[in-house]
């Protein structure tokens, strides 16, 4: 079952946003299909779409200390959702 996971980040920077993804932008990041980053209110924000959350599970631990490197704390767990349907154009 796919899920979305939404990230908040409420006190990173968009540079060190950057400076994670320069990091991990080689990463093998199996199940991944979709990473979508944006602002709220200056505020950054992260979605995703796996392909299970099992496969999102085992990518965090390889993530945290990246984001940890970089100075950024999440704002709390992420909230996770089944998806119903994925629509692309």
């Amino acid at each position: 079952m796919s899920i979305v996971a939404r990230f908040s980040c409420s006190t990173a920077s968009v540079d060190q946003y950057n400076a994670v993804m320069r990091q991990t932008d080689s990463w093998e990041a199996e199940g991944l299909d979709y990473h979508v980053a944006f602002l709220v209110d200056g505020k950054l924000r992260v979605s995703e779409i796996w392909d299970s959350r099992e496969q999102l599970d085992a990518m965090l631990p390889r993530l945290m200390p990246v984001l940890a490197e970089n100075g950024v704390t999440l704002d709390g767990e992420p909230e996770i959702y089944e998806v119903l349907n994925i629509f692309k154009r």
